[in-house]
This record gives structure tokens, C-alpha cells and sequence, in this order.
């Protein structure tokens, strides 16, 4: 991987005067039969917020996990901006990839920038093919972030060249195609996320609230919607904040619980899935591989 793949070449010098490291990780997993899970989100916290929970319950089986942002979320702030600002989103991604044991990595594409270009879909398609994904995660294309929209083009688009030997021939061509899936959302338009595999995450569901809680950056301080306000020295309210980030993770877990009900139900038959309080969910996409129910249970291996 060439330096210029950070932030461009000029903001990446800066980073090494700064004496910051490069936000990826190039570890490829050893050959030794697991699955490879790639959760791919188009900025630090999209594949946390989608996958935390199930990524974790992966890694406690052995499964080879990895996180990867398409952009480095250097505008998403209210206040701050640029190779600071990404170098304090890519600490909070290496938190929740220490707390939880995924591999991680970061692009150099600008936060609000993203392109759907031949150069992308090359990267995608590296990552991809490098990792040896039998599962492939990312977000639906009818989404309000244009970055989130080009991140599920990119990873569509590659979907099929992952296959093709003479695309990228640098990178050997995956044999077989990965199953594909999209993260949860509440978009209804031009038609509801289908929570075709729902996860029950109860076990692990305070190590999410920890992963989501270290980026501060993003809920605390409130990202590109926050104010001043938020940052106040008062211990109470400092103390109601962090409670109130919490609830909103906590209710939006909940949310995701309610509308995969039936599908839990489905994977872990009615008694079980009563008891599932939090959960999350992914919709099969029509690229790549369409999974039956036995290698469903295979790649999650949580229901039995």
C-alpha cells in the first residue's frame, strides 16, 4: 500500500509530523477454515453502529472480522474538521476494535466526498478479495447520506468483480462469490429494509454500548449536530449526557428488535426469540451468493 492512499500525500506527511499512524490495519487472516466477516460503512462508526453486537459474538466463535470506514469522517464534527478530527475518529475506532478483537481499516477518501469512480470500486474490490470475505456487510443504496449511497454502489458494483480474474489480476480472484447483506435502517422508500437474519445480541450488548459510547466524538459531543451546549463542565450534566446518549442507543437497539420480531422468531423458534431483547438484523442482497437456511446458520452460528 503506497502512503498516498491516507489522506492524500500532503495530509498524510502531516500526520506523520504529528507522529500519527496511518488508520489500517493490513493483517490478512490465516487459512484455517473460519468464515471472514467484512462489515464495510462509509465513515468511523456506520459498520460499529450496524454490527457491533454480532461482530462480537462472531469473534467469541474464532470468526475472522474486520471493520472497514470508506472515508475518514474528517468533516463530521460541528466544530472541529480535518486531520485532527480524523485522527481522533480513527482512536475511537481502534477502541472498539481492541474492546471487541475485529481488524479495522480506514480509506483516504474526504468525509462528504465520496465517488462511486473505477478507482474505488478497485479498492473495494482489493479489500474484498484480500480479506477472502465469505460475508460481505454494508448499507442499503436508498439512504440519505450520499456517502452511505456510494458506499453500497462501490460494494455492489464489486460484487460481481470480485469473480473476474483479468479485473485488479494483481489480486487473486475470489473462487467464490461472498453472500452479501445490508446493515438494518428505517428508509421506506422505494421499499423497507427485509430482516431476512436477526441476531439476538443481549449477551453482548453492553460491550456495543461501550464500542458506541467511546466515540465520543460522534454521540457525546454530537457530531456534525452538536453545539457548545453539549460540553458543559458540570459533572450533572455531563453525567445526564452520557445517560441520554445511552438511552438513544439502548431505544434504537430496541427499535431494531421490534421490527425483526418475526425473523427471530424464525431462527430461534417463538420461546427463545421472547426472550430477545436486543438484536440486529441484515437484509440478503440480490448480489453475490444467496445463502439457504444451512449455510445461514453456518456463517451465524448463534441459533442452535
Amino acid at each position: 500500500m503506497t502512503t498516498r492512499r491516507f489522506l492524500g500525500s500532503a495530509l498524510f506527511m502531516a500526520f506523520l509530523a504529528a507522529g500519527l499512524q496511518p488508520a489500517w490495519s493490513r493483517t490478512v487472516p490465516s487459512d484455517d477454515g473460519k468464515p471472514r466477516i467484512l462489515c464495510i460503512g462509509a465513515h468511523p462508526d456506520d459498520a460499529e453502529s450496524g454490527a457491533a453486537g454480532t461482530a462480537a459474538l462472531w469473534v467469541a466463535k474464532g470468526y475472522h472480522v474486520k471493520f472497514v470506514a470508506v472515508t475518514n469522517g474528517d468533516i463530521g464534527h460541528w466544530k472541529e474538521s480535518g486531520p485532527e478530527l480524523a485522527r481522533r475518529r480513527k482512536a475511537e475506532v481502534e477502541h472498539g476494535a481492541k474492546l471487541v478483537g475485529y481488524d479495522f481499516e480506514i480509506l483516504d477518501n474526504h468525509d462528504g466526498e465520496l465517488q462511486p469512480t473505477l478507482e474505488n470500486r478497485k479498492t473495494i474490490t482489493r479489500l474484498i478479495r484480500e480479506w477472502k470475505a465469505d460475508v460481505v456487510i454494508t448499507h442499503r443504496p436508498n439512504d440519505y447520506h450520499p456517502d452511505h449511497r456510494y458506499t453500497s454502489v462501490l460494494v455492489q458494483d464489486s460484487a460481481y468483480m470480485v469473480t473476474v480474474p483479468k479485473f485488479l489480476p494483481e489480486i487473486p480472484a475470489l473462487k467464490g462469490n461472498p453472500v452479501f447483506l445490508y446493515f438494518s435502517d428505517r428508509f421506506q422508500k422505494p421499499y423497507p429494509f427485509q430482516p431476512d437474519i436477526a441476531v439476538g445480541i443481549d449477551s453482548v450488548m453492553d460491550k456495543k454500548l461501550e464500542v458506541l459510547l467511546g466515540m465520543v466524538s460522534q454521540f457525546y459531543e454530537g457530531g456534525v449536530s452538536g453545539s457548545p451546549e453539549l460540553l458543559s463542565s458540570d459533572p450533572e450534566r455531563q453525567k445526564a449526557r452520557w445517560q441520554a446518549v445511552r438511552e438513544r442507543f439502548t431505544n434504537r437497539q430496541l427499535d431494531v428488535t421490534s421490527l425483526c420480531r418475526k425473523s427471530l422468531e424464525e431462527w430461534y423458534g417463538k420461546e427463545r426469540a421472547a426472550k430477545v431483547r436486543y438484536a440486529e438484523a441484515f437484509e440478503i442482497g440480490e448480489y453475490g451468493r444467496r445463502p439457504d437456511k444451512a449455510e445461514i446458520r453456518r456463517l451465524f452460528p448463534f441459533f442452535d
